[in-house]
């Protein structure tokens, strides 16, 4: 059995600490907690294995941009021959505060250009999603500028706070599901007081 894990994110140093990136950075601080190197390369992306009792977990880090996603995933879907339920692909989300994420399965892009692609290529949103809340700059047209842009200085404490919990989510996919990740996160406010409705986007 394998679980296949999903960072999304812009290869090369000029985007590695940026918003657009925080799929990449909960990958990479999962593989340094296991003490493995995501450097193998296959189907686009870069990617390492980790070895559990009956099952493997592949942590994939596609190296196409963004809005081409979908030209490494499904590859290795097929690959794998893994079930939707056993595919989990983490993303920011600009709809969702820092502090803040989202566990969903089969639900829409909302905007995501990498998720698109992915759904596309896929032909179905039947996956899981761990969408990591980025913030909103405020104004449509500076999103793009926004995600691109690295986290300031005072957004460090809450970033560390906030990759700390996706770890445990990550595990806990692993283990268990989606089911329990969602209602481990969706109502959890790492800023403050729990939201009773755990909402984001669609």
């Amino acid at each position: 059995m394998a679980k296949l894990l999903v960072g999304l994110g812009n290869p090369g140093k000029k985007y590695q600490i940026t918003r657009h990136n925080v799929g990449f950075l909960l990958l990479e601080r999962l593989a340094d907690l296991w003490g493995i190197t995501l450097n193998r390369e296959k189907f686009s992306g870069i990617f390492g294995e980790h070895h559990l009792p009956h099952e493997k977990v592949i942590l994939l880090m596609p190296q196409t941009f963004m809005n081409l996603r979908g030209d490494c995933v499904p590859p290795w879907v097929s690959y794998l021959k893994i079930a939707p339920e056993d595919l989990l692909v983490v993303h920011d989300e600009i709809d969702l505060p820092l502090g803040r994420m989202k566990a969903q399965r089969a639900s829409g892009p909302a905007g995501h250009k990498g998720v698109r692609s992915i759904i596309e290529r896929l032909g179905s949103k039947d996956f899981n999603r761990l969408r990591i809340g980025v913030g909103h700059p405020g104004g449509q047209k500076n999103v793009v500028d926004f995600v691109l842009s690295p986290f300031i200085s005072e957004e460090q404490e809450l970033l560390e706070d906030t990759l700390n919990l996706g770890i445990e989510a990550l595990k806990v996919f692993i283990q268990k599901g989606l089911d329990p990740v969602a209602r481990m996160v969706n109502k959890k406010d790492l800023l403050g007081p729990t939201d009773p409705n755990g909402e984001g986007s669609e």
